[in-house]
Formats: C-alpha cells, sequence, structure tokens
C-alpha cells in the first residue's frame, strides 16, 4: 500500500514538473517569437524610412544654378578656391552627385547614369534617384542647399512666372534672410583672408544680401551672371567654318572653267581671224 501511494506521487510530481517545463518554454518561444516579430518590423520599418530625405530636390536645385550662374563666374575671374566649411561649396549638396549623373538625350528625354534607364520628364528621373538610388545619397557629411534659398533669392527661379512683384514684403523674414546672407559671406569670402575674398566678399553682399529689404532699391543679381553661348549659333558657326572651304573651292573651279571658256574662244577667233582671204 505504501509502495503504491509512493509510486502514485512519483508520477503525479513528474508529470506536474512536465507540465511546468513545457509551459515555461512555451513562453520562452512565444517571448522569442514575439521578439523576432518586432525586430523584423523595426528594421523594415527602418528599411522604408532610410531614404527619407528631407530637403527639397526642386530648391536645392534652383539654389546651385543660382551658385553656378551669379556667384561662380566671378569666383574663377579670381582664381578663388572656394572652402568645404562653406555652405556653398559642391560638396555640401546632397544632390550633387545625382545631379551630374543627369544626362539629357533629346529635348525632354533624359537618361540616368547609374543604370542607363531613359525616362521621359526630368521629374521621373528625380522619382527614379529616390527610389532606386537613393542609397547615394551622402545624408551624413552634407547638407540641404535648400535651406540657403531664403538668401540666394531661389523664388525667382522656382517662380520665374509668379508675379512676385505683388507680394506684399515681409520685414522680419527680410531681415532673417539677410543675416543667413551676411553670415554666407563672411564664412565663404573672409574679408581678411587675401585680396581676392575680400573683393568676393563686397561682391556677394552687392549681388545677393542688399536687395533683402522691404524699402526696395537694389535688386538681386545687380552684377550680372554667367554668359551662356547659345547652342543655334554655335551650330551655325561650326556649319560655316565647315562649308567655307568648301565654297571658296566651287568658286576656284568655277573661275577656272571660266578662263579656260575665255582662252579657247580667243584660240577660235584668232584662227578665224587668219582664216580671211587678204
Amino acid at each position: 500500500m505504501d509502495r503504491t501511494r509512493a509510486t502514485l506521487l512519483y508520477m503525479f510530481l513528474s508529470i506536474a514538473l512536465f507540465g511546468r517545463g513545457t509551459i515555461t518554454q512555451g513562453n520562452q518561444f512565444g517571448l522569442q517569437d514575439t521578439e523576432g516579430y518586432t525586430a523584423k518590423r523595426t528594421q523594415k520599418q527602418e528599411e522604408q524610412h532610410t531614404h527619407e530625405v528631407h530637403c527639397s530636390r526642386e530648391r536645392s536645385r534652383a539654389a546651385w544654378k543660382i551658385i553656378e550662374e551669379y556667384l561662380m563666374p566671378f569666383v574663377e575671374q579670381e582664381k578663388f578656391e572656394i572652402s568645404r566649411n562653406c555652405r556653398l561649396h559642391p560638396e555640401n549638396d546632397i544632390f550633387r552627385d545625382q545631379e551630374q549623373h543627369k544626362i539629357p538625350v533629346d529635348i525632354n528625354d533624359w537618361r540616368c547614369g547609374y543604370c542607363n534607364k531613359i525616362f521621359e520628364v526630368e521629374k521621373f528621373l528625380d522619382q527614379h534617384f529616390d527610389s532606386r538610388h537613393y542609397d547615394l545619397l551622402n545624408v551624413s557629411h552634407s547638407k540641404c542647399l535648400a535651406d540657403l534659398c531664403g538668401a540666394l533669392h531661389c523664388d525667382l527661379v522656382v517662380d520665374s512666372n509668379s508675379k512676385l512683384s505683388k507680394i506684399k514684403c515681409n520685414t522680419a523674414a527680410a531681415a532673417r534672410n539677410h543675416h543667413l546672407c551676411e553670415s554666407l559671406a563672411s564664412s565663404c569670402f573672409p574679408v581678411n583672408h587675401s585680396p581676392s575674398a575680400n573683393r568676393l566678399h563686397e561682391l556677394f553682399l552687392r549681388q545677393f544680401c542688399d536687395p533683402h529689404t522691404c524699402s526696395g532699391g537694389r535688386k538681386p543679381f545687380s552684377r550680372g551672371r554667367r554668359k551662356h553661348t547659345s547652342i543655334l549659333y554655335l551650330a551655325i558657326s561650326i556649319l560655316t567654318l565647315m562649308l567655307l572651304p568648301v565654297f571658296y573651292v566651287i568658286v576656284y573651279l568655277y573661275q577656272r572653267e571660266n578662263r579656260k571658256g575665255t582662252q579657247v574662244l580667243k584660240r577660235v577667233s584668232q584662227l578665224g581671224q587668219k582664216a580671211k582671204p587678204s
């Protein structure tokens, strides 16, 4: 009887311990599954948001266009090298490498310089860069060039067809843009750096900073821009240079034929005169 009770007690304890271990192991597996699912979900969310860049490509493009046309000609003329610490430096534009890999194929067609795909509109190529080549953006070390649009008057490029003159001037915004513009002039072209930096500092103030006022007066880009050679003019010039030698050859051959014809007529006339009786 005692042996039977001991056997039953032993079986009861074994079943209890086995059930507890199974439940604990199941909880551990469940916890691991939950943690794995959470980790995968977090990783997926990170992958989805990795290529999100809070910087306007359109306004960055406008800012770079202004820098290239209204500032760089004077920088090149002074043979001045802009420091990388200057926010106007090309390496501080996170879209610069992608913009350099845009290849115009036709009037409206664009080719991706990374994978050679062709797009009918530049906007579609921008979307392609954002979805396929976002990993090439150096977000960690670059700054958004669009943040400088207030100082560089990007609205004149982005909204070139709009009537900005009718918009009421905001005094506070003009003061902020003027302050940002002066800070760019001081950091990019230090007055005490060199005579060329001093001249560029003064030019930057006149070209970009002085127009930031509600009192009117000086207009943006008053110092001029880069002169672009017309493609049509260039094509006509090249064609003219190619056809000019051909024209001279034709004229030379024509004159030579005329001379031969004149000589033949003279000979014929001389023979005719000798044939007459005296």
